[in-house]
């Protein structure tokens, strides 16, 4: 088997052990030994069958069995287990894939012959720095020389966490001193999170993900918050199987029975989710709002006066000009929705630092997981005497994630010293309000930090999934973004009040409906529904184009919470989009009740009235908007189609002229096209189709769709089937 076949035939055994066909299961898992050639695995899958075929005996004989639910899952736990070893030791064999390609190579570049030996060079550093940082005389070239050493250390530690399958005693030991409380090293306890994360990500270890549980409750907040992110992934991956482990139930509620936990829980989970629509931003960012910043660059640079900057009375008034030309383009509200997105949480930089992770830094595979640490080699030049408190407010703000502010910071080492100087006075002008408005935050919301670290370390996976060079290696995490509302975690976090609810909320808000259906819809079931939580399952299902349950959930709205106005007003849309134009008048009409003489309804009622053949009254309706509302070139094009399929062609020649005469759009210019053709004028006619042509950019299948659509319209106003194919050639 290659790594292609081997994986396909892994999914396999899953997918059959997953559905409950065990036998399947063990065909597919057959194959897999059978490649492997190992007796220890031939003995286990042997073992695991013979079991099998005894509690089917026992069942087919009909024999009382207590236990038989119990030894079953105990069964497809232990096929699990089998199943991931099994393509943990092919896959090291066989895949060119990056982690087993890492795997093999990893015991040839080890600098450390033990696990024990690794720790001792790594708690070395900590000692020997702190001695001579607090020794009277200066010790910078040893201490440059010791930093050296143990940034060295790091990513081999990294590595013997992220690459073994199996953690031996000694391994164990060393990640219990490291975890100890007393143990100094912030940057081995985050980057060991990690690495039990992306370990746990690869093959599943039921004693792993102890570890990561105990880590959770980890009196530090950076690495607590870590170990929660990775248990999310962790547990949204192997979902379907987690039943079939007790103590993985067992520990879960324990750890959830803590409340601020559940609450981080939540802040994750939404977190998560919200990475969903971070490709959208950038696109908006990419597509729209630099390009466009890019074309307005110089009219903005035209406006600038040289004299008035050098007026120091006016040297900080800028041109009210500038703010015009960005409202104009349209670029000023865009900025603003992202800027509020950025308030919410939403990752509104990673298209910006995208392009900023090509640094060699980045070509060190642990430094994409590495807390931003200002003594960090690569970066601490900028953090001298005089520059750590310009920067220092900067990078421990929580503006960006830890990845980009290296991307950042090593921007700024590429610069000219004199455009550095620059830099260094706009972060002295506004180090002190950002340091202030953190404090504030922190004080008004105690759990901001919590939220803010995980928010980091998220976007920190993000990147790494999204921009690594080899990231289509790893299955992405981020995947299981819109997955989270279906996991076991979510299912125990959901009997907390308003757990789900929330959840279900935020992806109403960003537009995420299927997902915000399956939550309000089991929420109506386990709840005494509300009028509101009626209107927004109706919405989400008008929004998935599920118009006949939109209605059906708007008129339980009806019943709870009568004469609403944005119901009444939903369900008219519905009946008008299910064709029953008849209930559309009526509830319209209701709206008109409530609240007479919209405009927009009254649009609605003569579109309505037209749509069910009442002509005469829809051209009653529109008539009395016009002289109501003049100019209105929405009634003149009502009025041009109601007169035209009517055949009131003279009403309908003088609006037609009065929209010509404004803006038209293709549609008018194809009304105008049909209504000369009836009255014989077929140069005009021919014009007017050319134009409408030429305002669908030239497409003649877009032409054709609209025409074809409003052929019955040409016949009843006198033309001749017979002439259509003429005047389409004509046209040609």
């Amino acid at each position: 088997m290659n790594a292609s076949q081997i994986h396909t035939t892994y999914k396999s055994a899953l997918h059959f052990l997953s559905e409950g066909q065990l036998k399947d299961a063990f065909e597919k898992t057959q194959m897999l030994v059978s490649e492997l050639q190992m007796g220890e695995y031939s003995d286990r899958l042997e073992n695991l069958q013979q079991n099998y075929n005894y509690l089917l005996e026992y069942y087919i004989s009909g024999a009382e069995d207590p236990e038989r639910k119990s030894v079953y899952n105990k069964l497809i736990a232990k096929v699990f287990v089998l199943i991931s070893e099994l393509r943990e030791e092919l896959m090291f064999r066989n895949s060119s894939n990056f982690e087993f390609t890492q795997k093999r190579y990893y015991p040839h570049k080890r600098r450390y012959n033990s696990s024990d030996e690794l720790f001792h060079a790594l708690h070395y550093f900590h000692t020997q720095s702190s001695l001579l940082e607090n020794a009277n005389e200066s010790h910078e070239t040893e201490l440059k020389r010791l930093r050296s050493n143990y940034e060295a250390i790091l990513p081999e530690m990294f590595s013997l966490f992220w690459l073994s399958a199996n953690y031996s005693v000694a391994e164990k030991e060393m990640l219990a001193k490291i975890m100890d409380q007393d143990y100094p090293g912030l940057l081995e306890k985050s980057l060991l999170i990690s690495a039990l994360t992306l370990n746990l990500w690869r093959m599943f270890d039921e004693s792993k993900l102890m570890l990561l549980f105990e880590y959770c409750q980890y009196p530090d907040t950076k690495i607590n918050q870590r170990a929660l992110v990775g248990l999310c992934f962790i547990l949204a991956k192997y979902n379907r199987f987690l039943p079939y482990f007790p103590s993985v139930r067992n520990r879960l509620v324990l750890l959830t029975d803590n409340n601020h936990i559940v609450e981080n829980f939540l802040n994750i989970i939404i977190l998560i989710i919200g990475t969903a629509e971070t490709d959208k931003i950038s696109k908006k960012m990419r597509e729209e709002i630099l390009p466009e910043m890019m074309r307005i660059s110089p009219m903005i640079k035209d406006k600038m006066d040289p004299d008035t900057l050098m007026n120091g009375d006016e040297w900080g008034e800028e041109n009210p000009e500038w703010q015009e030309i960005l409202e104009k383009s349209g670029v000023s509200d865009k900025l603003k929705e992202l800027s509020e997105l950025q308030m919410e949480g939403a990752d509104v930089y990673m298209s910006t630092f995208s392009m900023l992770k090509n640094f060699p830094f980045f070509s060190e595979f642990t430094n994409w997981f590495l807390p931003f640490d200002a003594d960090y080699s690569a970066v601490s030049e900028l953090f001298g005497s005089d520059e750590k408190t310009l920067l220092s407010s900067f990078v421990n703000s929580v503006v960006m994630c830890n990845s980009d502010k290296y991307s950042f910071c090593l921007s700024i080492l590429q610069m000219p010293e004199s455009q550095r100087g620059m830099l260094k006075n706009t972060f002295k002008m506004e180090s002190e309000q950002i340091e202030e408005m953190a404090r504030e935050e922190s004080i008004l919301t105690p759990d901001i930090v919590s939220k803010n670290i995980s928010k980091q370390y998220i976007q920190d996976l993000f990147r790494f999934f999204k921009l690594f060079p080899q990231h289509s290696d790893f299955t992405d995490m981020f995947d299981f973004s819109l997955l989270m509302h279906k996991s076991y975690l979510f299912d125990i976090l959901s009997s907390a009040d308003d757990f789900k609810m929330s959840v279900a909320e935020f992806y109403f808000k960003k537009s995420f409906y299927p997902q915000a259906l399956e939550l309000f819809e089991e929420i109506q079931k386990e709840e005494t529904p509300t009028a509101a939580l009626y209107q927004k399952i109706g919405y989400a299902y008008q929004q998935t184009s599920q118009i006949a349950k939109a209605l059906d959930a708007y008129s339980k709205a009806d019943l709870i919470q009568p004469d609403d106005l944005w119901t009444v007003r939903k369900m008219a849309l519905c009946y008008r989009l299910s064709g029953n134009f008849e209930k559309a008048i009526e509830y319209y009409q209701h709206v008109d009740f409530l609240r007479p003489q919209q405009f927009s309804v009254m649009l609605q009622i003569g579109h309505c009235l037209l749509a069910s053949g009442k002509y005469k009254e829809a051209l009653n309706v529109y008539f009395k908007l016009d002289a109501e509302y003049e100019e209105n070139i929405k009634v003149w094009r009502a009025i041009v189609w109601c007169a035209f399929v009517s055949q009131n062609i003279g009403q309908a020649v003088y609006y037609s002229k009065k929209i010509l005469e404004n803006e038209p759009l293709a549609q008018d210019y194809l009304n105008a096209g049909h209504i000369a053709w009836s009255q014989n004028r077929y140069s005009e006619a021919v014009d007017n189709y050319r134009k409408s042509i030429e305002l669908q950019e030239g497409s003649w299948d877009n032409f054709i769709e609209k025409f074809n659509e409003d052929k019955p319209y040409l016949l009843s106003n006198g033309i001749d089937k017979d002439e259509i194919p003429l005047m389409l050639d004509a046209l040609k």
